[in-house]
């Protein structure tokens, strides 16, 4: 059963207790990168591996998600600047221990391409604090690995 999450700001990506940063170069222009985040929710699965499924709720305000492996999330959008930046807070999960979540991709030009900044803010116990740090290195993994197949995706779309 989903459990509710502690509402927290937009600025929690910046003061969480757990912050996990995360950048990667894309070939795509940052309004594609955005596009692929904000407009096209139902297709992260396509390139996020993690993700089962995605899809937009409240009439683009809000998103419901399945990862992979049962955890899902209820979503609410806290910031859509087109090219720019794409943020949303976990509002309910079946995931154990967590008290808040908000997750930001920030987009910033790279040369003729994309900067993808993304951010994951946790809150939780101390157990759930020191196990977020110690899996940074798989869930930056699984970030690169999905920068990587939107980069394809983008570039096969364009082509």
């Amino acid at each position: 059963m989903p459990r509710r999450l502690n509402s927290v700001p937009l600025d929690f990506a910046e003061s969480a207790p757990v912050r996990l940063v995360f950048t990667a170069d894309v070939a795509a222009s940052p309004s594609e990168v955005y596009r692929a985040l904000a407009d096209d929710v139902e297709g992260w699965p396509a390139w996020f591996t993690a993700v089962a499924r995605a899809k937009p709720t409240r009439e683009g305000a809000g998103r419901d998600v399945a990862l992979r492996g049962g955890i899902r999330f209820r979503e609410t959008v806290m910031a859509s600047e087109p090219a720019t930046r794409y943020a949303y807070r976990i509002d309910e999960t079946n995931l154990p221990g967590v008290r808040a979540m908000l997750e930001e991709w920030c987009l910033a030009p790279a040369g003729t391409g994309t900067r993808v900044r993304w951010t994951m803010a946790v809150d939780g116990p101390g157990l759930l604090r020191v196990g977020m740090r110690l899996g940074k290195a798989g869930v930056g993994y699984s970030f690169r690995d999905a920068v990587r197949r939107l980069d394809r995706r983008l570039a096969s779309r364009a082509g």
